[in-house]
């Protein structure tokens, strides 16, 4: 059994993690870290959890013999900090999207799972989804052709209050959910983007995009000629949808992103259409549940540190070309992950959540 702790009780650890851990069978929480004692003792009672700890008793913690990995749910300025130093305390560590800040730190965080032999996944809970699976065992299957484009759209209203929308975490749509179609896009056409270009918009008298853009439009080039553009926003209606274009047909995923949402898949060849519902799974307890395997059996995440820093090259890239209105020109890089079948892993979800 892995023993986790959960570093930020915010509402992706409320909502998402935390109610995933059981339904895993191989993992369990023992603590919870956060700066909101009295919410972080209420959500270990409901869990079960046997630890709260302050953020000032995290390396007390991590010193301890008590836990042997961390998830980390901090916003996106804090991940490489508290990353690095469980990894040095050799534990494992996942941290959420996008793996950090800059190139620098992201590499300091993957140096650190190498010196230590602990291991770095970064959260692409869709990696190990059966409808994302599906999609990418058609596109290899040749069912559609050789995929030539990539379209997808990301977004939904978000809060005012929400750190997301601080430009000082690095908010904004592109790092919090371009990311899931930028990832998507490398996936199904499994190679890098050579360049990209970019253009954003800030409704002025909306008081939520006063220090980040509400939504961006992307446009890269692949090797071999082939195009992906996708939309993402925090200002926009709920759309989250993916459509493969080949050379001798279509595949398209709607839903495709949200983790409380049922994936459907479509393909058109020929003059036929054929849609596959997939069921609803827990996406998290699939992520959870892989990375404690990885870790009881001593092999790597396909998820690691380089799998994050790969976006994290191309999504600066997207940023300098909205800023500067240039086309950015990415330096050739072989494409070295892969999602493959033993990855998937499918778990009924679970009502059992306490938010707050």
């Amino acid at each position: 059994m892995i023993r986790y702790a959960v570093v930020g009780a915010g509402w992706i650890s409320q909502e998402a993690f935390m109610p995933a851990v059981a339904l895993t069978g191989n993992s369990c929480m023992q603590a919870i870290v956060s700066g909101s004692p009295d919410t972080a003792r209420k959500l270990a009672e409901f869990h079960g959890v046997p630890e709260v700890v302050d953020y000032t008793g995290y390396d007390a913690l991590l010193a301890s013999d008590r836990i042997d990995a961390v998830y980390i749910a901090l916003p996106n300025s804090m991940h490489a900090d508290y990353t690095i130093r469980a990894l040095k305390a050799g534990k494992h560590v996942m941290v959420e999207k996008p793996l950090a800040t800059t190139l620098q730190e992201s590499e300091a965080m993957i140096a650190a799972s190498r010196e230590s032999g602990a291991f770095l996944m970064t959260a692409y809970r869709l990696h190990n989804e059966p409808g994302t699976h599906a999609m990418i065992e058609t596109v290899r299957s040749g069912r559609i052709g050789d995929p030539v484009y990539f379209a997808s759209t990301f977004g939904f209203q978000s809060q005012l209050g929400n750190h997301r929308l601080k430009a000082g975490h690095w908010g904004g749509a592109l790092p919090d959910v371009g990311v899931y179609c930028l990832n998507a896009a490398r996936h199904v056409f499994a190679a890098e983007p050579i360049a990209v270009q970019a253009m954003s918009n800030r409704p002025a008298s909306d008081p939520r995009f006063m220090e980040i853009d509400a939504g961006m439009a992307v446009t890269l080039k692949f090797p071999g000629e082939r195009l992906a553009q996708f939309f993402c926003s925090f200002g926009s209606g709920t759309s989250e949808s993916i459509r493969v274009v080949g050379s001798l047909g279509e595949l398209i995923l709607d839903p495709a992103f949200k983790f409380d949402s049922a994936l459907r898949m479509t393909v058109r060849v020929g003059g036929s259409e054929g849609t596959t519902q997939f069921d609803q799974v827990d996406h998290f307890a699939g992520q959870i549940g892989y990375f404690s395997d990885c870790i009881v059996n001593g092999v790597p995440p396909e998820a690691d540190g380089e799998e994050g820093l790969a976006d994290m090259r191309t999504l600066l890239a997207i940023d300098e070309a909205a800023r500067t209105g240039e086309t950015v020109h990415l330096t050739p890089m072989p494409f070295r992950a892969g999602i493959f079948p033993d990855m998937l892993r499918s778990f009924a979800p679970t009502k059992l959540r306490l938010v707050f």
